[in-house]
């Protein structure tokens, strides 16, 4: 990779490692679900104009918005809301990595090789150590919907692995039309019409800054970068930066926040980032089951149709490869 696009990827991880703080901040501001609604609702207009159509069936662009959009930022934000510190928040979600590659052997039959198998122990290991941290010294409520949104995201990373969306920012900015609705809802049920209504009463600059960030800098600067990315160089290039996620995350915290990191939390970061890195940059081994290719089961090409040739699909990144942050 050029020095420029290392740069840019660096500082992809340092917008999404800071994003966590400005979370932090916007809970101060709004109640979860609302402002998780306005993070969706501002990503998606006016983009959602500038895109163009979609490029995937509507049925995965639902999925993905509601494994994604509602269950996994619902939980992270709700468990952050309750005391779930920003910096753990963005060590702990990277255990995505283990969720995805769980469901991907579930789901999809891609089995696992000996390398991620200990990679998956490994920050598993790591998630119980942040367990044991948290539990002295903070609310294990929010640290276990944090663990939750983790597992939605490995949903979401699976459906869209079966998706397989040709243009990362499409799919993001479709995506993010989803759960707007769904959100809102939410919120109005659980938060209350008269809470959120107070929070919308009191917006000022800060408010309306954080919904920015999290909506214009993370989600369609950061997706959009991450996808440029991609196209131009092998994901096993890219990948590794996603781990600097949670480095920005806990370091920013601890700046910004004023979060201590105790021994605890910094063993537990060095299980979880090199778990994740087992787990994801190991080779993947072929698929199972009966959509698995396979010398003895090549069927007979049968003669070419006259009209014109379909277009070939455009590979997913493997599941096991580590999902951009939020």
């Amino acid at each position: 990779m050029r020095p420029a696009h290392i740069a840019l990827a660096a500082l992809v991880a340092a917008v999404w490692g800071v994003n966590f703080v400005v979370i932090e901040i916007g809970l101060d501001h709004f109640p979860p679900l609302l402002f998780s609604a306005l993070r969706f609702l501002v990503a998606a207009l006016p983009a959602v104009f500038l895109v163009g159509r979609p490029k995937v069936a509507w049925k995965w662009i639902v999925a993905v918005g509601l494994a994604l959009g509602v269950a996994k930022f619902g939980l992270l934000f709700t468990g952050m809301d309750l005391g779930a510190p920003a910096g753990l928040s963005s060590l702990v979600l990277q255990v995505q990595a283990v969720f995805t590659a769980l469901l991907a052997f579930a789901v999809l039959g891609e089995r696992p090789g000996r390398l991620t198998v200990l990679g998956m122990g490994v920050a598993l290991a790591g998630i119980g150590v942040a367990a044991v941290d948290e539990g002295a010294s903070g609310p294990v409520t929010g640290f276990v919907l944090v663990v939750a949104a983790a597992a939605c995201w490995g949903v979401s990373n699976v459906l869209t692995r079966k998706a397989a969306p040709p243009d990362p920012l499409n799919w993001m900015v479709w995506v993010s039309t989803v759960p707007v609705l769904p959100l809102l809802a939410l919120s109005l049920l659980l938060e209350g019409p008269e809470r959120d209504l107070a929070a919308l009463r009191a917006l000022d600059w800060t408010g309306a800054g954080v919904i920015l960030y999290v909506a214009w800098i993370t989600t369609v600067f950061g997706f959009g970068a991450w996808g440029w990315l991609l196209r131009r160089h092998p994901a096993s290039s890219v990948a590794p930066f996603s781990l600097l996620v949670p480095v920005f995350g806990m370091s920013s915290a601890a700046l910004f926040l004023g979060e201590p990191v105790g021994p605890l939390r910094w063993l537990a970061a060095a299980l979880l980032v090199g778990g994740v890195a087992l787990t994801s940059l190991a080779p993947k081994r072929p698929r199972t089951g009966p959509d698995a290719p396979g010398e003895a089961r090549r069927p007979v090409a049968p003669p070419a149709p006259s009209g014109p040739r379909p277009e070939p699909a455009v590979p997913a990144p493997a599941p096991g490869s580590p999902a951009p942050a939020p």
